[in-house]
């Protein structure tokens, strides 16, 4: 039996150069997207001062273009049937895809939520549920977090939105404090003078808006604790905040040393009620 084989060389040019041409439109919107999203989020960060919503604006925008690109496609390989398919049963793909998709559709959103209200920017210090460190950026799905010591945190924008967020820099202003122990009969006035004196000469330590204090904190059981308070300037980069901290501490210390102040550690009192010898060994 012979079987005749009829082979279209015409038709699969033909198809051939149709399937050419929608890869060439998809890898022109593919790069016309990226190039895109780049001019837009430098148009964006020079005119908001704002790299995270820029960045997140930018994303969208870039989306968009693909799923116009990916449109066009289809109907340049004559799949308009599709088209109008995929325009019609949205509805349902869009609850099927959120239902299996819950926890990337919320970090979706999470992450809208987070752009246009702008809770922290890009290098504020932020703790959120017990993670602490520098904001780096803030994309679709996470928000990357640098930790002081180095770690890189990538934490849902679900779980920022539902958990409590406290951003240590976004007014540019940070307190610090320590306790000093002075010795009980101390005089107390003069000590705090000498405090407040060598706390306002510690560079990084502000004397404007936000003058250092000294208060009495707690009557201890072998010394008068006073509370010691500054506020460093956060959005002044050239300075650690922790160096400002130890030189605050070290400067009070050889000041009231030197003005004769005794800073005693825990004394503890004994009392002997019935007369008998203690005996050390």
């Amino acid at each position: 039996m012979d079987y005749a084989f009829d082979f279209n060389w015409d038709e699969t040019l033909s198809w051939l150069k149709t399937l050419g041409i929608a890869l060439a439109i998809l890898f022109a919107f593919f790069f016309l997207a990226n190039f895109l999203q780049n001019l837009l989020k430098n148009r964006l960060v020079k005119r908001m001062d704002d790299p995270l919503l820029a960045n997140f604006i930018s994303v969208i925008f870039r989306l968009v273009i693909l799923v116009i690109g990916f449109m066009v496609v289809f109907r340049v390989v004559g799949l308009t049937g599709v088209v109008s398919g995929l325009l019609a049963g949205a509805g349902i793909t869009a609850f099927v895809i959120g239902f299996a998709l819950k926890d990337i559709g919320e970090n979706f959103l999470a992450g809208i939520l987070l752009a246009f209200k702008r809770p922290f920017r890009v290098g504020d210090i932020v703790d959120i549920a017990g993670q602490r460190g520098t904001v780096l950026t803030m994309n679709l799905r996470d928000t990357q977090l640098k930790t002081l010591d180095g770690k890189d945190v990538f934490i849902p924008n679900a779980t920022i939105i539902k958990n409590p967020l406290t951003n240590f820099t976004i007014d540019g202003f940070l307190r610090y404090d320590f306790i000093i122990g002075l010795d009980y009969g101390s005089d107390y006035h003069k000590a705090m003078e000498v405090i407040l004196q060598e706390v306002q000469q510690v560079d990084g330590v502000l004397t404007d808006a936000k003058k250092p204090s000294v208060w009495i904190a707690d009557l201890a059981e072998s010394t008068l604790n006073l509370q010691v308070t500054f506020w460093v300037d956060t959005f002044d980069r050239t300075r650690s905040d922790m160096r400002t901290k130890t030189e605050a501490i070290i400067a009070v210390l050889e000041a009231l040393e030197k003005a004769g102040f005794n800073l005693p550690s825990k004394i503890i009192e004994l009392k002997n009620y019935q007369g008998n010898s203690l005996e050390t060994s």
